[in-house]
């Protein structure tokens, strides 16, 4: 179990004291369960998903609806933190619980505590050691893009709305060498803290339908706006400002400021964070 957990428990008053004989050390621990809920919320609002001092976070909702439940504050750990303005419908939260409330009031009772634009979708308890981040193979994220002559009011807080005809075509034969493990420096945030960009997508797809336009992404991980700023370029390509034969350059050149732009926060989502089958 990581360092995150154990002071969590530590907060939460739980009590962890060693068996007697069996030749085990005085500092065995017996196993602790994990609660696991995925999570949907709209981020519009939110300055992201980890608690910060310059605005409303998913975190501290999540934390303070714990902490009515269970009558003390819970600390819970994410599969990601998602930017101000991204939204999730399957992100992932985890907190060690020695004595887990049924499972509906995690659901039921959480929902009646949170704000209308934050859900539980569902819960359940995990064995010991789970953690939602440490413990996930990979993410799947997708980003929307409204592409039509005229604005769409009711999806602009739900997608990137992009004016001029986008070739898909272009786009998807762009995206094609970002699949595999590569060094994706070149579509990482300048604050970026990793301690370095290779990665591995599994998944790169581009959707159209109904003057949409859909770029799926699942990799093993992510660095910071990777998403969004592969977004941004593939765009570039869409609209004829960057040639599709450019990406094998761009990314063995590792050069941030060669890459097109960073796409905006509203467009992304959180689609589903994958983990090992139990065994």
């Amino acid at each position: 179990m990581g360092a995150d957990a154990r002071a969590d428990e530590g907060r939460s008053g739980v009590t962890r004291s060693a068996p007697s004989g069996h030749g085990r050390p005085s500092c065995y621990l017996p196993a602790v369960p994990v609660v696991k809920l995925i999570l949907e919320y709209d981020g519009t609002r939110y300055v992201g998903w980890q608690v910060q001092p310059n605005g409303p976070s998913i975190q501290a909702e999540v934390e303070r609806a714990l902490g009515t439940l269970h009558h003390a504050p819970r600390r819970v750990v994410a599969a990601g933190r998602t930017d101000a303005g991204v939204h999730a419908l399957g992100q992932v939260a985890s907190f060690p619980e020695a004595a887990p409330l049924p499972l509906s009031a995690y659901v039921k009772g959480m929902n009646a505590l949170l704000p209308a634009d934050v859900a539980v979708r569902a819960a359940s308890v995990e064995p010991d050691g789970f953690d939602a981040r440490r413990s996930a193979r990979g993410k799947r994220y997708r980003y929307r893009i409204v592409n039509g002559p005229t604005r769409a009011p009711l999806s602009r807080l739900q997608s990137w709305q992009v004016f001029r005809p986008l070739d898909a075509a272009a786009m998807a034969a762009a995206a094609a060498p970002l699949l595999g493990r590569h060094d994706f420096a070149a579509f990482q945030a300048a604050d970026c803290e990793a301690a370095h960009a290779v990665r591995e997508v599994r998944r790169l797809q581009l959707v159209s339908a109904g003057g949409e336009l859909a770029v799926v992404v699942e990799a093993t991980a992510f660095v910071k706006h990777m998403v969004r700023n592969i977004v941004g370029t593939l765009v570039e390509v869409g609209l004829g400002q960057r040639e599709a034969a450019s990406i094998p350059a761009l990314l063995e050149g590792r050069d941030r400021t060669r890459a097109g732009r960073t796409a905006p926060p509203q467009g992304l989502c959180l689609e589903e964070v994958f983990y090992p089958p139990l065994q």
